[in-house]
């Protein structure tokens, strides 16, 4: 009997009044805005457009009860963004949120073996 190569995948979402406020992706692009200290490097990185990740960081700043990232001013490169503190500390606890899922998927992975 062939035996099958199963796996067990799960992505997290958070919603706020019924609207898709924080997931993957989402976490992502702060992070990557965080590397990079741009919208645009960020948005280039993730191969979507920097209009898409404008909306998408409009969004959550406009959702969340504080803004996630904020414009730098000039300087000799231009331009930037940065996390505000806030933003910091969502990605943190959605990193320690998906490490608390995936250590549950890990422990149950015995469903696989049944599979």
């Amino acid at each position: 009997m062939k035996k099958n190569k199963n796996e067990i995948r799960v992505r997290c979402w958070v919603f706020s009044d019924g609207m898709k406020f924080l997931g993957p992706g989402r976490i992502e692009l702060l992070e990557l805005i965080e590397e990079s200290g741009s919208i645009s490097q960020a948005a280039r990185t993730m191969g979507m457009s920097y209009k898409k990740a404008w909306v998408m960081i409009d969004e959550m700043n406009r959702m969340g009860s504080v803004p996630y990232v904020i414009p730098v001013k000039g300087g000799p490169h231009g331009g930037g963004s940065e996390l505000t503190e806030a933003g910091k500390k969502v990605v943190k606890l959605y990193q320690k949120l998906m490490d608390k899922i995936d250590a549950v998927v890990v422990k149950e992975h015995k469903l696989l073996d049944m599979i």
